[in-house]
């Protein structure tokens, strides 16, 4: 990176030194840290076109899996795709995602974790209950103020900011998922407690304060209200008010979201995309377009299940017989990600992922034969690697007051919000948040070493 006019790095450090001062007084995160870049990451004009218009492809793979799960409970599909999906629940919890009142319900927030790579880009998993909001949310507001305005319009930007978003996007958009309840209750859990935050921050900030962040005891909205579940299924002994919500929302007194519904917390919903048996009911409800996007951008992902295969039979794309030669392949052939699908602690920031080609074999070894051993009670899949490509970037040194140059490898985060109802039912894009990590980092992921900004078109 060339050292900028001495105007232009005085412009960079005005513009990081009040980044630095506009964050709130308790941080947005508990404990957590991040590098301050003085500008937005910005994506390019045909990459934000294309995120843009991902959150309709997104909303209708969400509505296809619905249908899927429903008709495999129904024995009108495979029987073996909702045992897959069911695998490891409590049967309370699997009955009640199946309630009439719940079995349509699909997520308000869709948010896909996207590694750029030389060939494009990688849609890893998609999160329903993902933290950011706030922080995506503070972002947006704080770059639009001190980054120079462009005149190019990115989607969805507002008035003269180029950030994807704008500075509202994103509280406009979490505001939009929960219609006109009167009031909306955010009941995070002790798990997800270092997010806590960064949705005080968002609750204080939008426009009518009709938003409370309340503890995981919180039981009692009143009718017509509404609750935003920020806390994982799997944690839900944890949080003591949980089942009495969930009552509420089958008997339709209150607006719930994310419902509580597993099928979606699975990262293996990837790995039934690319199953050939399901070919023809993806094409009939993705549609060609769709459905060829998606596969595009979804890398080759198997579930890693130990049934015996017949003696002539092989693992599609692998090669493979048995799941047990996963150990023996060489480190050159482990360009793999072997994770936890979903219900799990182990199921989200980066834990639970192992990485073929950086672990030994007795490592690797390790790690496939507790997949194995696991699938009965926590399936795991397992899913190609495309290596992120470098980008240029950098950060601002506070003590050394100055720009210091960071060649990283990124991950972007896309929010879609879904507003309206049933088949009118939109997902909007609000905002991306883009995490660049040191180029020697294997996974991707938000740390004290990664910078953390908003994407600009």
């Amino acid at each position: 990176m060339s050292t900028p006019p001495d105007s232009a790095t005085a412009d960079l450090a005005a513009s990081a030194h009040a980044i630095r001062a506009a964050l709130p007084p308790g941080g947005l995160f508990a404990d957590q840290h991040w590098r301050i870049s003085p500008t937005p990451f910005v994506l390019g004009p045909e990459l934000a076109k294309e995120l843009d218009s991902f959150g309709r492809v997104l909303l209708q793979f969400y509505r296809a899996v619905n249908l899927l799960y429903r008709k495999s409970a129904e024995g009108k599909q495979p029987e073996w795709i909702a045992r897959w999906l069911d695998q490891g629940k409590p049967a309370w919890l699997v009955e009640l995602q199946r309630h009439p009142a719940l079995k349509n319900e699909l997520p308000r927030v869709i948010r896909p974790d996207i590694l750029l790579t030389e060939g494009g880009f990688s849609i890893t998993e998609l999160d329903s209950v993902p933290g950011g909001i706030g922080l995506t949310a503070w972002l947006g507001r704080t770059y639009s103020a001190v980054s120079p305005k462009s005149k190019v319009q990115s989607p969805k930007s507002e008035g003269d900011s180029d950030i994807i978003g704008g500075p509202g996007g994103m509280l406009k958009g979490f505001a939009s998922i929960f219609g006109d309840a009167p009031k909306v209750h955010v009941v995070v859990s002790e798990e997800s407690a270092s997010y806590r935050p960064e949705m005080e921050w968002l609750s204080r900030e939008i426009q009518g304060s009709r938003f409370q962040v309340q503890g995981s005891e919180f039981n009692s909205p009143a009718p017509g209200e509404a609750v935003y579940r920020f806390f994982e299924l799997f944690d839900v002994a944890n949080v003591a008010g949980a089942r009495r919500l969930f009552e509420l929302a089958t008997e339709k007194q209150i607006r719930l979201t994310p419902p509580p519904r597993p099928v979606f917390e699975e990262k293996l919903l990837f790995a039934l995309l690319w199953n050939r048996n399901l070919r023809a009911f993806w094409r009939q409800e993705l549609g060609e377009s769709f459905l060829s996007r998606l596969q595009k951008a979804v890398p080759y992902t198997w579930v890693v299940d130990p049934t015996p295969m017949p003696p002539h039979a092989a693992i599609p794309e692998l090669n493979l017989t048995d799941w047990r030669q996963l150990m023996g392949l060489s480190q050159r052939e482990r360009e793999l990600i072997l994770k936890v699908s979903g219900y799990s602690e182990e199921a989200w920031g980066a834990r639970g992922v192992y990485f073929g080609s950086d672990l030994s074999t007795a490592e690797w070894s390790v790690a496939v034969e507790k997949a194995l051993r696991e699938f009965d009670r926590t399936p795991y899949v397992l899913q190609r690697y495309h290596k992120p490509r470098l980008v240029e970037s950098g950060y601002f040194d506070f003590e050394q007051n100055q720009l210091v140059p960071m060649p990283g490898r990124v991950r972007l985060c896309p929010y879609y919000f879904v507003g309206g109802e049933g088949d009118g039912a939109r997902a909007n894009l609000s905002g991306v948040l883009g995490t660049i990590c040191p180029a020697d980092k294997k996974i991707i992921h938000g740390m004290k070493d990664a910078i953390l900004a908003p994407c600009s078109a």
